[in-house]
This record gives structure tokens, sequence and C-alpha cells, in this order.
């Protein structure tokens, strides 16, 4: 299990100076923390809580081949974050709205323990999301992250919402943001052959290909405003966010 100490030592890193990759590998999905006093570290997630639009800046994960083998059913337990000190949202402000509560880090992920699985029901990791994404192209890109986690042994993921304008739709009493848009990014650090990818998707029904909604990582960060993945070394960090050759991914 990951050290919830180790992670929260490690953001008080980043925040203060970048560190050597080495040092901290275990973190290397871990985004350029902009509100140290909103990040919260779970056993196998992390994520900075945005208060403004009461759900997640992004939640960070690694996913590995292992476990993937976890098997830990399902178990919807949707419930207010205790530990997002300034109140999350809550199973009210989604009633009736006609949006699901969409999981950013998926509970088909988390299946290694029943406190993991319980752990990615929080509201704190969850945003407003069409049922026409969730339950369509968004549901199917989830699943292609755990093909790429089985075949690789490993990959970084960081995924959210698409917050970069002051004011959206909302829903409940909280005042929930309905984003436009959500990203994933992915990255592959294992040799021989390491790899990013991201996605930005609308928020509704969309067809066509995974693909089609493929970016490099460099144009995720200018359309989201986050600094993926700063702990990588400098040129590495240069030639995987730059690059995106979907022939690697097994499209």
């Amino acid at each position: 299990m990951k050290s919830r100490f180790t992670r929260i030592i490690t953001f008080a890193l980043l925040f203060i100076s970048m560190v050597p990759l080495s040092a901290f590998s275990e973190s290397l999905e871990i985004p350029a923390v902009t509100r140290p006093d909103a990040v919260l570290a779970r056993a196998y997630y992390t994520l900075q809580y945005n208060e403004q639009f009461e759900q997640a800046d992004w939640v960070a994960y690694e996913l590995t081949r292992e476990e993937l083998e976890g098997t830990t059913p399902r178990k919807d337990s949707f419930r207010s974050d205790p530990d997002i000190v300034t109140g999350s949202a809550t199973l009210k402000d989604y009633k009736g709205s006609g949006y699901d509560r969409g999981h950013l880090a998926p509970a088909a992920d988390m299946k290694m323990s029943p406190e993991s699985m319980a752990d990615s029901f929080y509201m704190s990791n969850m945003s407003p999301q069409s049922p026409g994404l969730n339950r369509g192209i968004w549901k199917e890109l989830e699943g292609k992250v755990r093909d790429w986690a089985s075949e690789y042994g490993a990959v970084y993921v960081v995924t959210g919402p698409v917050l970069t304008e002051d004011e959206y739709p909302v829903i409940g009493v909280n005042e929930v943001a309905v984003p436009d848009y959500y990203f994933k990014v992915v990255l592959d650090y294992t040799e021989p052959e390491r790899k990013g990818i991201a996605f930005i998707l609308p928020n509704r029904r969309r067809e066509g290909a995974l693909q089609e909604y493929a970016l490099t990582i460099d144009e995720a960060e200018d359309l989201t405003g986050i600094d993926f993945f700063p702990l990588l070394p400098d040129e590495m960090e240069e030639a995987l966010e730059g690059d995106l050759d979907l022939s690697l991914w097994g499209f």
C-alpha cells in the first residue's frame, strides 16, 4: 500500500521546490500542486479539491497490473467527504439534476481492498457528468486505461474537469459546477518504450473512436492550465509530453 505520510511529504516538497525523480518516483503521478491546503492523500489516489467549484481540480493515481487483480466487488456508497475541511458536495446536490455522479478515479480501478473501493465513492471524487458521456465514451476510456495498465505493468493517471472559466452552470445547494469538458492524462513510464497521451472530452454524448480525442500532454496542459508530471527530468518531460504516437497505444 502506498504510504499516505510519504505522499504528504512529497506534496510539501513539490510546492517548495522540485525534487529528483529518484527520490519520490512513486508519486510521479502528482501534478504541480497549486493549493497545498486542499490536497488530500488517500491510500490509492490523491486529489486537489476546488472549493469554488465543489469538486476536485484533479485526481491522480498509479494503476498497476497487480492492483487490477483485486477482487473487491463494487458497492455503491456515495457520501460526503469528511476530510474536505471546507465541506464537500453532497448527494442532495446531484438529486434530480440530470447529471451522473461521475467518478474521477473509477471504482473499477479501486478493487484492491474494501477501503479503496469505499474511498472511490466519496463525493470529492465525483463531478457532474452527462449520462451520455459517463456511460459512453468516458467509460470506454476508463476501460482502455485498465488495458494499458495490464499490458505495460503500470500507468500513471490524472483525471479531472477542465475548470478554466470563472463561472459555470451549477447544481444543488452547494452550487456544484458543471464543467464543459473533462481530461484524462496517462503516462507509461515503463521501459523500454516510455510514452504519454491525453484526452479531452466534452461533457455530452459523443460518438467516434477514442483516438479522435487524443492529444499530446503539452496540449492538455495548455487547455487545462495544469502542469502534469513535474517530477519528470526536464529532457524526458519535454519528449514525453510533446510527442504522441498513437500506434504505440494499440488503437
